[in-house]
């Protein structure tokens, strides 16, 4: 018995109808080598193609030898306009392909919306899996993988990037960061100084010609960059997890938690924070970091 769905693509290269649905597609990130033949068989048979940049995909689908489908813009600005068409096209027995300018959609862009618009229809989604710029730098990167944490972009303004970098410093588990190049030198010298000794690695331009991982702690990495400047492609940063926290740490944790529960019930997160460093001689940051980590800081 065939295996091939009704509808889908067959494997001798021949399309048929897809059924009506939303299809996930995931693209190469630069080597068009990476393209799966599935993710290929339902571009080349979607009625519409959704896409962020339809000069960027209109490029992948001529590279392919797929004729140009039904493209339309769909991204942050775009979206408001373009969704309901989307729905509306399923909902009557169409088929779309959602694609990102590279990689797997949904990841740090709005596809989600779209997705969970799709879901509250009830219509069908389906996932076209394949490369992930996350993913790939995460295998390269020689650090914990078992467990990790994607954050996506950090904030662009300093103030709330320490902040969300805070939130996350008592996090038990590698984190992975979209980073533009032109920011990455001040924003590994934050994580070098919020995060402490971690080592850390820089991916860039990954599958690509002048794919580079460049492996140090967060302060030498900062470093290295601040000398040579902000460096060219698309970054991803990996962070190792904290160092594993002493015995006596460990029974510390529960009291400091307590003691910030009881201050934040009736100071600001400013007050609580210098209150429990005095009475239990942490320093403010670490106390400040529980305290987002706890999540029960307020303004």
């Amino acid at each position: 018995m065939s295996s091939i769905s009704q509808g889908e693509p067959s494997r001798d290269g021949k399309t048929s109808k897809l059924p009506a649905g939303i299809y996930v597609v995931a693209t190469p990130l630069g080597n068009l080598g990476d393209i799966t033949r599935r993710a290929q068989e339902i571009l080349a048979a979607a009625d519409i193609v959704a896409c962020e940049d339809t000069r960027v995909t209109r490029r992948l689908l001529a590279a392919l030898g797929i004729p140009a489908r039904r493209l339309m813009r769909y991204d942050d600005h775009a979206a408001g306009r373009t969704q309901p068409a989307l729905i509306e096209a399923v909902q009557h027995g169409g088929s779309v392909a959602l694609v990102s300018d590279a990689g797997t959609p949904l990841i740090a862009d709005p596809g989600y919306k779209l997705i969970r618009a799709a879901r509250e229809a009830g219509l069908a989604v389906t996932a076209v899996p394949g490369p992930s710029a996350a993913m790939a730098a995460l295998s390269v990167s020689g650090l914990p993988s078992d467990r990790f944490l994607f954050l996506g972009f950090l904030p662009q303004k300093a103030k709330a990037r320490a902040a969300a970098l805070a939130e996350v410093k008592a996090v038990r588990a590698t984190l992975i960061v979209f980073e533009s190049p032109r920011r990455l030198p001040e924003s590994l010298a934050a994580m070098a100084d919020i995060f402490g000794p971690r080592e850390a690695v820089v991916a860039r331009e990954l599958t690509k010609l002048f794919e580079e991982t460049r492996r140090g702690s967060l302060a030498e990495l900062a470093a290295a960059y601040a000398e040579s400047g902000p460096p060219r492609g698309e970054v991803v940063v990996i962070i190792g997890p904290p160092a594993e926290i002493t015995v006596a740490e460990a029974d510390a944790a529960p009291d400091l938690d307590v003691r910030l529960t009881a201050a934040l019930g009736g100071m600001s997160l400013r007050d609580a924070v210098a209150d429990v460093a005095r009475a239990t001689g942490r320093p403010r940051r670490e106390v400040y970091a529980r305290a987002l980590a706890l999540g029960i800081a307020r303004k």
